[in-house]
């Protein structure tokens, strides 16, 4: 998957088709999962194709179940299955002071706690278990950090830097 430009952030993800009638199910990762229908279309990674949401009812936890302008039946709905969805960022509200979008994190500059340059955030994922940084350092391959406290203390988004303490197993 390629990154998306920095103007989008990805807030959900389409899942299976729910029903016959076109229906589908969506994963939000918003704070409220029901607030991604309030941002307007959304869109793939690209900006290219755009998704309008004419209903949307809770599943259960961040799993809704949606209407989607255009998408009349069960086919065409489990075509979507995977896609990954976006919104604008000047879209979403602001973040609360000491809050902040994950995607802020794309691009921050890795330093030691000593100040030293380690590389530069990739892209930050999560399998599951919990937020994951992808650091591209200076030379040799990508590594990859928790994203915790302890391995990432402190972030200066002013300074555009991000402190890392390597766990002893990422060398």
């Amino acid at each position: 998957m390629s990154k998306p430009p920095a103007s989008l952030v990805l807030v959900a993800r389409f899942g299976a088709a729910q029903g016959v009638r076109g229906e589908i199910r969506i994963k939000s990762y918003t704070a409220d999962p029901l607030s991604i229908g309030d941002y307007g279309p959304l869109c793939d990674e690209a900006g290219a194709r755009k998704f309008e949401i004419e209903r949307l009812r809770p599943l259960k936890d961040d799993m809704l179940v949606a209407k989607v302008k255009g998408v009349a039946d069960r086919d065409a709905a489990q075509a979507l299955t995977g896609l990954a969805l976006f919104v604008s960022r000047e879209k979403l509200p602001p973040p609360d002071e000491n809050e902040f979008y994950i995607a802020d994190l794309v691009g921050l500059a890795a330093v030691s706690p000593e100040g030293e340059h380690i590389g530069q955030v990739k892209n930050v994922v999560n399998y599951g278990a919990g937020d994951i940084l992808e650091i591209a350092p200076v030379a040799g391959d990508t590594f990859f950090a928790p994203f915790t406290k302890e391995v990432a203390p402190s972030i200066d988004f002013a300074g555009g830097r991000i402190t890392i303490v390597r766990p002893a197993e990422i060398e």
